[in-house]
């Protein structure tokens, strides 16, 4: 199979029921999509899916093919920068575990969303859990990139 990530073509020898995440963490070495829980309910393993959030632990390596797949190491865009500067600023991760999925599905957001909501982010950010409780610092971070993108 061939897959396209971060913008690289990858020809895979894999079941095509494999789960991508541990096609990108075990074949590819790409870890900065972490595991969580393999159920889809924590959002560790968020990765892009032609640019739309998915929980990486649950799709299908078949599934995958003809898709532009990005991971946290290959995001690259205005709103990727504005995330990343919004985290650092306000010192989100604690862990750091869920901060790789966090951060995907706010760039997601941002990218969609030129102001968002508390409801917003709710609705988007729904299934990224963070055991360290960074909850408000999350929702500060995506209200200032998306001031970033817009400003």
């Amino acid at each position: 199979m061939r897959l396209n990530i971060n913008g690289e073509d990858f020809d895979l020898q894999v079941d095509p029921d494999t789960p991508l995440l541990w096609v990108l963490r075990d074949h590819l070495s790409m870890t900065g999509t972490k595991f969580g829980c393999g159920i889809a309910a924590c959002g560790a393993c968020t990765v892009h899916i032609d640019g739309f959030p998915q929980r990486s632990c649950v799709y299908p390596i078949e599934a995958a093919v003809g898709t532009k797949i990005t991971t946290i190491e290959g995001v690259r865009s205005r709103a990727a920068d504005a995330v990343r500067t919004a985290w650092a600023e306000l010192q989100v991760p604690q862990c750091g575990y869920c901060q790789s999925g966090q951060i995907m599905s706010a760039i997601a957001l941002v990218q969609e969303v030129n102001e968002p909501t508390d409801e917003d982010i709710d609705a988007a950010m729904a299934g990224n859990l963070c055991r360290c409780m960074t909850y408000d610092r999350i929702r500060l971070a995506i209200k200032t990139a998306a001031g970033y993108m817009n400003g």
